[in-house]
């Protein structure tokens, strides 16, 4: 196919920007504990010269058992994966659960780099970055295998899924 070929939305100089800027990001497991009356599973996710620090996670973590404690309300399972994201433009905050008919619901929080306490709903329509979605990704399956799948009693499921973590460099 040749650039000539494309629909007219297909921003190739674009495109091309960033895979030149595309690089490496840290992903790091921080444990899993009970928030908002769920279980989560929490990472850490770092742009280079980055890096998550205890104040950061604190403040992820009030966010999403805030957001969390309504989980009820939108048919929660009572398991959610917490993404605390020290991104090269900026912070990035994401709460996924797993609720009733198979779906899940996301929320996300944004705000300037460094600066946890000014962490925002993001706006409507904000989905996943490339780095974020690999980690969520991982979480599809490892829900999949060990809950949705799994023949073992519940809490050998739940003891499972929580230790199937994702840790290393994200592309």
């Amino acid at each position: 196919m040749n650039d000539h070929d494309l629909p007219a939305a297909v921003d190739t100089a674009a495109l091309l920007a960033m895979s030149e800027g595309h690089h490496p990001r840290t992903v790091r497991p921080l444990g899993t504990q009970e928030a908002g009356g769920h279980l989560v599973k929490v990472y850490a996710l770092e742009a280079p010269g980055r890096s998550v620090t205890a104040r950061d996670s604190a403040v992820a973590r009030r966010l999403a058992a805030a957001h969390l404690e309504l989980g009820a309300a939108r048919g929660s399972l009572g398991l959610a994966v917490l993404i605390v994201h020290a991104g090269g433009d900026g912070d990035y905050i994401l709460v996924h659960t797993w609720i009733e008919g198979h779906m899940s619901d996301l929320a996300v929080f944004t705000g300037p780099a460094g600066l946890p306490d000014r962490l925002r709903p993001g706006r409507a329509g904000l989905a996943p970055c490339v780095w974020e979605a690999a980690i969520l990704a991982h979480e599809r399956d490892a829900f999949s295998r060990h809950i949705l799948d799994g023949d073992t009693p519940i809490a050998d499921r739940l003891a499972a899924w929580q230790d199937d973590t994702l840790t290393g460099g994200l592309r």
